[in-house]
């Protein structure tokens, strides 16, 4: 039978984020591409798409909900942009302000230049700076003297807490004052239990090639004086123009130009029937049942989990061991004049030893244009995560109160923001505890015994954008050649 003569096959692509999103468009381009028609339907629970990711426009500022930017070094995303014609949309960060900040004693330290989120790269901003106490210098720079770390498995396979490596590497201060508080900002996670292999593996890869992390990247710096290819126009990081939105938009448009996406519609359960799948899902109060031919989860690990209980319970077992952690994003704007602190960073990141109540606050509108009025800033502040979680316990108003005490003593922060509004991410973000490969390898093993099933998203092997885009657009392609395999 030739392809395009071939009866559509149904596909089912459950969650409507940048994960699902990325995976219906792709079905949609590889269909195209292969002659093989599909009828692609989405289902989100919630009344729009986008998930953690949406931006509001209001009153000449711009608020990104959920993240406000993408890594450029990653390819998927900046590609994925080209394809849907929106390259001419992204910005880059603003130079003027390119740095960030780190609390030390209740006061905002530049991050001394030259240092990569754990190594050092320059000994005179190190020797400077105020974060680390002479001994805490003198043992970081110790690291570029130490041997390699002794293995047994060998060193492609090992694996350590962040806490573990840095602490080994270069000593607890380097870890309490300087490490922990920029990855948190990223991982959102207790530093004892993070997995470097899962999260940062490049760093115990320089161990394992070069010996030491800092004659690592001094030798990378020489090699590499002008920005990756892939994101060289951009910087390392891009936003959009009018906010993360317009990608999620975008391709939003895109799936619904030749599929189907169904809002408020939420999937329950999925179980094999007839050579497909069997969805049951609730809308309006209202339960159905519809057939597919194949099936693409994007939802949180356990929510899939759930969904798969009946029909799969090894899978579904494995996938709900996947913790998550929960957090709060302050969004508020304020008039300049009202703040003694010159905010001249892209935001500030905070200690756990410091003992605040938020662990990073974003300068928003000094990383991208457009994001404030004249003579105002937009701030984003984040409470919560793996290491308090107790802080989401509070209503909102109790955490807006929170937040403004912390802002005015750390920041200088006086009167009424002009807007303020506080977002709530729960069970948001998947923590990379140690072992999380392995238990990833364990998840993608017992789905491969289920045709024409796909899992996709940040649960399983990067959290941010450009690993989602990926993660969904191999699910697609594995899906798709399953399918014209059995035509």
């Amino acid at each position: 039978m030739n392809q395009s003569s071939a009866p559509a096959k149904r596909i089912a692509v459950v969650g409507g984020g940048i994960t699902g999103l990325s995976a219906a468009f792709r079905l949609q381009e590889l269909a195209q591409e292969n002659n093989r028609p599909v009828e692609i339907t989405l289902f989100e629970s919630q009344p729009e798409a986008g998930g953690w990711i949406g931006t509001i426009n209001q009153d000449g500022y711009l608020i990104d909900t959920g993240a406000d930017m993408f890594i450029t070094n990653k390819p998927a995303a900046i590609e994925l942009c080209q394809r849907l014609g929106l390259e001419d949309q992204l910005i880059s960060t603003n130079q003027q302000y390119r740095g960030a900040l780190i609390l030390k004693d209740g006061i905002p330290v530049p991050v001394p230049l030259g240092f990569e989120l754990m190594t050092p790269s320059r000994i005179l901003p190190m020797l400077r700076t105020p974060l680390l106490s002479p001994f805490g210098k003198l043992r970081m720079g110790l690291e570029y003297f130490l041997p390699r770390r002794i293995s047994e498995t060998g060193l492609d396979n090992d694996d350590e807490s962040l806490a573990q490596f840095v602490t080994r590497r270069f000593g607890k201060e380097a870890l309490m004052r300087l490490i922990q508080p920029l990855v948190a900002g990223i991982y959102t996670s207790d530093p004892e239990k993070l997995s470097l292999r899962a999260t940062l593996p490049r760093f115990l890869d320089m161990e394992r090639d070069h010996r030491s992390l800092i004659k690592a990247i001094r030798k990378q710096k020489k090699q590499t004086k002008s920005a990756d290819a892939t994101g060289a126009r951009y910087g390392l990081f891009a936003a959009f123009k009018e906010g993360m939105q317009t990608l999620i938009r975008t391709l939003a448009e895109r799936v619904s130009s030749a599929g189907t996406i169904l809002y408020d519609h939420r999937v329950k359960q999925v179980v094999a029937a007839d050579a497909g799948y069997e969805l049951t899902f609730e809308s309006a109060g209202v339960t159905q049942t519809q057939h597919f031919d194949a099936v693409l989860l994007t939802t949180a690990a356990p929510r899939a989990g759930q969904m798969l209980a009946s029909y799969a319970p090894v899978l579904s077992g494995l996938l709900k061991q996947i913790e998550y952690a929960s957090t709060a994003i302050q969004v508020s704007v304020h008039r300049l004049e009202n703040i003694k602190h010159p905010l001249k960073a892209f935001g500030l990141v905070i200690p756990s030893v410091e003992q605040r109540k938020i662990f990073a606050v974003a300068f928003s509108s000094r990383k991208f244009p457009g994001r404030a009025p004249e003579g105002c800033v937009q701030l984003r502040t984040f409470a919560g995560g793996a290491m308090q979680p107790e802080l989401l316990e509070h209503s909102d108003e109790e955490l807006n109160a929170i937040v403004d005490r912390e802002l005015a003593d750390i920041l200088g922060v006086t009167g009424e923001p002009i807007y303020s509004k506080l977002l709530r991410h729960n069970q948001s973000m998947p923590q990379y505890h140690l072992g999380h490969l392995q238990l990833v390898e364990r998840i993608e093993q017992a789905a491969v015994g289920l045709p024409g099933l796909e899992l996709a998203g940040n649960a399983y092997r990067g959290v941010g954008i450009p690993d989602c885009i990926h993660s969904a657009e191999q699910a697609a392609a594995r899906l798709m050649a399953e399918l014209t395999s059995h035509v």
